[in-house]
């Protein structure tokens, strides 16, 4: 059995995801008593490099791969040895038209993204709408984003802190749907935009629960800017650093040990049991920090769950890595594949196409015509890479499926994500002058270098609720009438939720591990 450093802690931390280690680092650093328990063989959770394909030396961001939302001063008070790369590229889309291929490539200079709206739409108008919609998204950006690592401000007070009625109207009170076909013609534009929206997030347009509406700012308000950059060394290059700052503060990591059960009375210490390959043990901890989704803390403490069983929460997406020889040429001649897949590279996300899917997938079917989009990690920062791999030009592309909820795998797991898989690199293919997969790299054993994850199997293999990358759905970044000081608090003063799914939790932040060590500290 184990042999910890000690019976009791100042701090248990249940779960040794990115947000965990935050949390750890910061409260050793303050000079308490740290231990995080980790139910895996390492560190990191979602937020992992790895070498899926055999004998390949290619380290993938295997889950999470793009970083936003980590703020600037969590790296800096914690002196992590990381950093991000810029994107030159935003995105680009395809597209044919009276029987011709094009697109539309945002990035690359203002001039440039200028030309290629009017070359898609025949007019500088999509180009000068764009431009307003994202000054207003860019100054609610700049006042939101340092209130995340901040106590938790009411929704009045974040009202009064953005000061731009209109742009507070179109993200925080109606569909974003409206705000989109108010600003923007069209379709291919529309679907350009609705597609932040839509990332983790199952929801259409119009939704009147806002989802879409809460994950469109959390993508667009990340760093201030809304820009989204590539991890240099994988996104595990930040759970190492993460790591090493918490050991080096103090902090004990234990890995393969499963947390069963948190004991409490919500006064004293509370109990924590895990379990090993040799047995069962228990650590007592002053405050337990739990980096799971609260439906995984409900079942620790014994409770029922927190929601209702009809709004479960449910993953929608599709994640598949790969590794090709070289990118694929474009039937696009004007632009460089280099540019294309450098930035966000749209399959299929139309607004109409959006809609369909959605509509789809709602009536219980797989999406026709599946939306997706993809990146590619190698050409910002080919350090993921082998230098004989490097040598020869071969490339990573991630890709991020959308409209795929988990219900639609519950028959069939297997067949479904192939399926599916089969009709997203289609739609692929269909922008291609040659196919993906010849394209695609081999292992050692001859397989091709290309694996697909649905909701389902992150559900199994990370133990995120119904597969769903945030936890549960996303919250606004302001208190609710039972929010607590900092965002996770719970019912019982010594537990708090350290995980993505606290307010403000979700994505690749740290905020989440940051609010609960600012918790426990007092501040």
């Amino acid at each position: 059995m184990t042999t910890f450093g000690r019976d009791v802690y100042d701090d248990v931390i249940v779960g040794g995801g990115h947000n965990g280690l935050v949390a750890a680092a910061y409260l050793a650093r303050a000079g308490r008593s740290v231990l995080v328990l980790e139910r895996l063989g390492n560190t990191g959770g979602a937020a992992i490099s790895s070498r899926p394909f055999v004998g390949v030396e290619a380290r993938l961001s295997r889950y999470s791969y793009l970083v936003s939302l980590l703020p600037d001063k969590i790296v800096r008070d914690l002196e992590l040895s990381f950093s991000v790369r810029r994107r030159t590229v935003s995105s680009y889309t395809p597209t044919e038209r009276d029987g011709r291929p094009g697109g539309l490539l945002v990035g690359g200079g203002e001039e440039r993204t200028r030309e290629s709206f009017a070359r898609l739409t025949g007019s500088d108008r999509e180009y000068e709408s764009w431009r307003a919609f994202y000054a207003a998204t860019g100054q609610v950006a700049r006042k939101v984003f340092p209130t995340l690592t901040e106590p938790l401000p009411t929704r009045a007070e974040l009202r009064a802190r953005i000061d731009d009625e209109a742009a507070w109207r179109m993200l925080f009170e109606e569909p974003l749907g409206q705000a989109v076909e108010r600003h923007f013609d069209d379709d291919l534009v529309r679907g350009v935009v609705l597609t932040d929206g839509l990332i983790g997030t199952f929801a259409d347009a119009h939704d009147p629960s806002l989802a879409q509406n809460r994950c469109f700012l959390y993508h667009v308000i990340g760093g201030g800017t809304g820009d989204w950059d590539v991890p240099v060394g994988g996104m595990g290059a930040l759970t190492d650093a993460l790591a090493a700052a918490a050991t080096k503060a103090g902090a004990e990591i234990a890995t393969g040990h499963e947390v069963l059960r948190i004991d409490t009375d919500g006064a004293g210490p509370a109990e924590v049991v895990f379990r090993t390959a040799t047995g069962e043990g228990r650590v007592v901890g002053r405050t337990v920090l739990v980096n799971a989704s609260p439906q995984a803390l409900a079942e620790l403490l014994g409770e029922p769950p927190a929601q209702d069983p009809a709004t479960a929460p449910e993953g929608a997406q599709l994640k598949v890595n790969m590794l090709l020889r070289r990118l694929p040429r474009l039937r696009d001649t004007t632009v460089d594949p280099r540019e294309a897949f450098g930035g966000t590279f749209h399959i299929a996300e139309g607004y109409s196409q959006l809609a369909r899917a959605y509509a789809e997938a709602a009536a219980g079917e797989l999406p026709s015509v599946p939306p997706s989009e993809i990146y590619c990690h190698s050409l910002a920062d080919p350090t993921i890479l082998g230098p004989e791999l490097v040598e020869q030009g071969y490339q990573t592309l991630t890709l991020f499926g959308l409209h795929t909820p988990a219900r639609l795998f519950g028959h069939d797991n297997q067949q479904a994500r192939e399926v599916l898989l089969t009709a997203t690199l289609a739609q692929l293919d269909e922008h291609l002058a040659e196919p993906l997969t010849d394209c695609l790299a081999f292992d050692a054993d001859g397989r091709p270098c290309i694996e697909a994850k649905t909701p389902l199997d992150l559900e199994r293999e990370l133990r995120l609720p119904g597969g769903h990358i945030f936890h549960r759905d996303l919250s606004w970044p302001y208190a609710d009438q039972d929010g607590g000081r900092w965002g996770v608090e719970t019912a019982h003063r010594n537990v708090l939720l350290c995980g993505a799914g606290a307010v403000r939790g979700g994505g690749v932040s740290g905020v989440p591990g940051h609010n609960a060590a600012m918790a426990v500290l007092g501040h």
